[in-house]
């Protein structure tokens, strides 16, 4: 049996030599010289097995010696290159469609989980390093062994494997106003997210949410530009610190206990008319740089790895496409020398229906100085479009050598070719008591108080842990999914006990004493109520997990009929009310009426126990509103920068227990 093989020669690209021997030793080569129609592309893959047998030229390579400076390697490096490596580089696929094959047959770039995606239920980080560590063996054996990053969602902990540490989302770390604590957060995340294997986290967020009917405000620090500014100390953590001289806008990873982060979603994701999620910010530029930009200033200042791209559009034109902002702004003004990365699916979205018209995208977003999409699935289809694009000179060689020397320096700074297998050594610490100790401590200092007592002069909080008996009603109350939100375990969020951690019910019974009975009713009868006789109720109401577009919500009121759970329990005992939420929502005059207490515990994550620290006196209440508190949807958007501002609780309300 004959193969023949093939040597593609373009003006782009150093030739590609494919050979494989025949039973009886013999190579066949053919020439072909590529042309610009699409159906004479032939797309082959690049591996270490298709290397002339002339030895390795790259055992000595500066790219590979650790001593010399990055930009050197980077350089050597790039050189080294074809277009289809290069091309490889800028892609990112989805762990479903990836294979060490894949990977090192096609160079490609990185590879990350979509949210929820996992190796399978409950896949531990020990797992996940399994998976990954298979994918980066495939990029060790390419031909110039350029290794791979591994992207996942980690916005709130490394949320997407069973057993980590599950922190408070962005809106109630805002409400804590504590940039040092956010730090030691990151640096926790980081750990447990290298632990599983992954290097490069998808955070932090630092939209600033003008609108609490985006389905992503939880993902939002604040309204405030000036708190979400305080909090890209998350990139701190995450990254390390970087050294005094460290030059700004260049990319940092600390070490191996670090991740690359990712500031998002730029720009003005969190400024869209009416919240819509993926929408459009109707603003001028000087209102989208100072409220939506500002944030990215301090994050590139940190170090940050890679800036992500928003969905949504500027005055019509979307920012995957928006040449000025993110070539002229964010690389040339702001001086950023990290990698600029699409969001998922991000190029299906230019046009209808979905995915269409896809080389035009492909055109659009890399021409607007994209340097590596986030493909996810379809990754041939991009690797041909893109290769067509640079040998019609529809897309430039400058414009490739651009967004790989980004990728290269960012890996290079990773140290990940140095290191690129996972640590098993820090396996023991994922989810460990200090790590949980460091999440109650943040629920603690993420707690609003709204209101204590129907009489301001007479407390209703802390509440006497050694009562009689105590009722504990609600839905949330004993729901760990419901108490994470979306961006746990899977991408949505879901119910029920997803992963290791404490529900409110549970931290309450730990809390209390010996001799005190808890009643819990999910949703207690009227003769539940006159049958018993409490000394008071903790009603926890609030919303299900939701994420991006299905969160979008313009009507804001409390689900599951909790308005009347709240006034059906309050009107017959005293009430704490705690409400489950990633932003505000409608209360109504005569339920806040009815109610002793209440309290806003936004989305605590897995470490309940930080609530009952507060509501019985052990710690005071800390947390202050990152967000205004409207009285109805009617006022939406509300500006406490400007007159008329009228709502139910301010910009930084928070009360304390303690008269």
């Amino acid at each position: 049996m004959h193969m023949s093989h093939a040597i593609y020669l373009s003006p782009f690209t150093s030739p590609t030599f494919k050979s494989s021997q025949s039973n009886h030793s013999t190579r066949h080569y053919t020439l072909i010289l590529r042309s610009h129609r699409r159906s004479t592309f032939r797309f082959s893959p690049v591996s270490a097995s298709d290397r002339i047998t002339m030895g390795d030229t790259t055992v000595n390579a500066v790219y590979k010696n650790a001593n010399e400076p990055i930009e050197s390697r980077v350089k050597d490096l790039l050189n080294r290159m074809t277009l289809k490596e290069k091309v490889g580089q800028m892609t990112q696929i989805e762990r479903k469609v990836a294979s060490s094959d894949v990977i090192r047959d096609l160079c490609i770039g990185s590879v990350l989980s979509g949210g929820g995606s996992k190796p399978f239920d409950n896949a531990t980080s020990a797992d996940w390093a399994d998976m990954i560590d298979g994918f980066q063996h495939g990029a060790m054996e390419s031909r110039l062994g350029i290794p791979i990053f591994y992207g996942s969602d980690a916005v709130h902990g490394n949320n997407n494997v069973y057993g980590t540490t599950v922190f408070p989302h962005n809106v109630g770390l805002g409400a804590t106003r504590d940039p040092d604590l956010v730090e030691r957060i990151g640096a926790v995340t980081a750990l447990e997210t290298r632990a599983s294997g992954v290097q490069y986290a998808f955070a932090p967020c630092v939209a600033v949410c003008r609108d609490p009917r985006w389905g992503r405000c939880y993902e939002s620090y604040s309204e405030d530009t000036q708190l979400v500014r305080k909090m890209t100390s998350l990139v701190t953590g995450l990254q390390g610190k970087p050294p005094v001289n460290h030059p700004n806008g260049y990319p940092y990873v600390a070490g191996r206990n670090n991740v690359m982060a990712s500031a998002k979603h730029y720009v003005g994701d969190g400024g869209t008319d009416k919240g819509k999620n993926e929408g459009n910010t109707i603003i001028p530029y000087d209102e989208l740089e100072n409220i939506h930009m500002l944030p990215y200033l301090d994050c590139i200042a940190k170090g940050v790895c890679t800036v992500m791209v928003s969905y949504s559009s500027w005055n019509g034109t979307k920012m995957h496409s928006h040449r000025h902002l993110i070539t002229d702004i964010l690389k040339d003004k702001l001086g950023f020398k990290g990698i600029v990365i699409t969001d998922w699916e991000a190029l299906d979205r230019f046009y209808e229906p979905y995915g269409s018209n896809y080389r035009s995208a492909v055109s659009s977003a890399i021409n607007a100085g994209i340097d590596m999409v986030m493909v996810p699935f379809r990754y041939q289809l991009f690797l041909e479009d893109l290769t067509y694009l640079v040998e019609s000179g529809e897309v430039s060689m400058a414009r490739i050598d651009d967004a790989v020397e980004r990728i290269l320096r960012v890996k290079f700074a990773a140290g990940l070719f140095e290191h690129p297998m996972a640590d098993r050594s820090l396996l023991d610490i994922v989810g460990s008591k200090p790590h949980r100790e460091l999440a109650r401590e943040a629920v603690r200092k993420s707690l609003v108080l709204l209101k204590n007592g129907k009489d301001p002069n007479k407390p209703f909080l802390p509440l006497n842990r050694n009562v009689k008996k105590i009722l504990v009603a609600g839905k949330h109350a004993d729901d760990l999914g419901y108490q994470c939100g979306g961006w746990t375990s899977t991408w949505e969020g879901t119910s029920g006990r997803i992963t290791i951690g404490t529900t409110i019910l549970d931290a309450v019974k730990q809390a209390i004493g010996d001799s005190v009975e808890v009643v819990y009713e999910e949703n207690p009868t009227a003769q539940t109520l006159s049958e018993h006789e409490f000394s008071y109720a903790i009603v926890v109401v609030g919303e299900a997990p939701y994420v991006e577009s299905g969160g979008d919500n313009s009507e804001l009121i409390i689900p599951f009929k909790g308005d009347e759970l709240l006034k059906l329990v309050a009107q017959e005992i005293p009430t704490l009310a705690i409400l489950i939420s990633g932003r505000p929502l409608v209360l109504e005059p005569s339920v806040l009426e009815t109610l002793d207490a209440l309290i806003a515990a936004w989305l605590p994550g897995t470490e309940g126990n930080g609530i009952t620290d507060v509501i019985f006196g052990d710690y005071e209440f800390h947390g202050w509103l990152p967000v205004s508190w409207f009285k109805s949807v009617d006022q939406l958007p509300t500006d406490s920068s400007k007159n008329p501002y009228d709502p139910l609780f301010p910009l930084g309300y928070g009360l304390k227990s303690k008269v």
